[in-house]
């Protein structure tokens, strides 16, 4: 894999991108598609004529086949691999791709909850969902522009971080990584173990969850220098999405702030330039050897 050299080579990442190394550039996200028609509807309507940049595919999803025809249809659109070992909702399931009996509840669906998945899963059949998961995307025809994980699940335990990082090694992808306070708090530096490995991600990653619009303001209002990741999980407005989510409400609002077009004036006068993942992908396997 590919080292800088010395501490005084190490670009910014957004000097590697081609911009200043004072540049503020951000990833505008639609997380969740083909989980429900709902979202994959809103996450392609956000991409196709909104303000999102990017969209994270969930693979065991009900709909991610139909989500996966739609971005092979349309190549430019960027698009990552959510990797998923949970299902979350109560009243509405999804569970492995592989045969894999540690991952599923009571059930038959994934584990609703992150410590029951950390508590039962075995971790060689995580790694064989997970590649699964990506080689199935590879397999319906998806350009992959980067890898994700649901609710966190692989990022906050050493030894399912391992399971990512291989990942992401063998299919030479970046990663959303949470960042600031987050590595003290999971007790092992992600982060850091990514980079060794040649593993960009993004510097700054804020997950917009509730309140939409107080929450974008907050962001907007300190974006640093760097590469900033906002991630919504937009839905449509419908009827199956108020049934079995909670969060509906917030999710009708995510959608309908990605596709407010004074946002994008906004942004304009803000100076920060809206990318998506496909050019942190290209650059990093570039500097890869």
């Amino acid at each position: 894999m590919y080292r800088w050299t010395s501490v005084a080579e190490v670009p910014t990442l957004t000097e590697a991108l081609g911009h200043g190394a004072d540049a503020r550039l951000m990833i505008m996200s639609a997380d969740l598609v083909g989980s429900t028609h709902a979202a994959t509807a809103a996450g392609i309507h956000a991409l196709r004529t909104g303000l999102a940049t990017t969209a994270t595919l969930m693979m065991p999803g009900p709909w991610a086949r139909h989500a996966a025809n739609h971005f092979t249809a349309e190549s430019d659109l960027d698009i990552g691999v959510h990797l998923t070992l949970n299902a979350e909702l109560e009243d509405f399931r999804w569970g492995p791709l592989t045969q894999a009996p540690s991952l599923l509840d009571g059930d038959g669906g994934f584990p609703r909850t992150l410590v029951d998945l950390w508590d039962h899963a075995d971790i060689d059949e995580v790694r064989r969902e997970c590649r699964a998961q990506v080689e199935r995307a590879t397999s319906w025809g998806v350009e992959i522009t980067h890898l994700t994980t649901h609710l966190l699940a692989l990022q906050q335990r050493p030894e399912f971080f391992d399971v990512l990082l291989s990942i992401a090694r063998e299919a030479r992808l970046p990663l959303r990584l949470e960042s600031g306070t987050a590595e003290g708090d999971a007790g092992f530096p992600f982060r850091a173990l990514a980079e060794q490995e040649g593993i960009w991600m993004p510097d700054h990653f804020r997950l917009v969850r509730g309140g939409t619009r107080a929450h974008l303001e907050a962001v907007l209002a300190n974006v640093p220098a760097g590469v900033t990741e906002v991630a919504f999980a937009p839905a449509l407005a419908a009827e199956e999405l108020r049934a079995i989510d909670p969060a509906a409400a917030g999710r009708f609002d995510d959608l309908a702030v990605l596709t407010d077009g004074t946002l994008a004036e906004r942004l304009e006068r803000l100076d920060i330039v809206r990318i998506g993942y496909r050019s942190i992908r290209d650059a990093m396997r570039s500097a890869m050897t």
